[in-house]
């Protein structure tokens, strides 16, 4: 399951893969900004996340936590391996994603 959300990461326009600490986490970047962290040992993806949207998420979801050392109230953390279905997994990665890039200048989203 891992290796799918991996692949959708990687498929998003202008996305690249980086080891800014070795081999674990792996993030995931478009234009230098990290959209999606990966820690494939402990199963778990950190997503950065609309602060209203993050507390919600983290309410109705028993495996939607707090950004493992992120800003807790920009990022969250999902356990990969737990009940959430794939499909919302998705939806919250194109919302990282879209966060990610509408932060960027206009002349470096034009681009991408």
């Amino acid at each position: 399951m891992k290796n799918n959300f991996i692949e959708y990461c990687l498929n998003k326009k202008g996305a690249i893969k980086d080891y800014p600490s070795g081999p674990d986490p792996l993030a995931i970047k478009i234009a230098g900004k990290i959209f999606a962290l990966f820690y494939e040992e402990k199963g778990y993806l950190i997503l950065k996340c609309d602060p209203v949207i993050a507390e919600n998420l983290r309410e109705q979801h028993e495996d939607v936590r707090p950004g493992y050392h992120m800003n807790k109230q920009h990022w969250n953390t999902i356990i990969l391996e737990g009940s959430l279905p794939e499909s919302d997994i998705f939806e919250m990665i194109d919302h990282s994603y879209d966060l990610v890039v509408k932060s960027l200048p206009k002349n470096i989203r034009e681009s991408i």
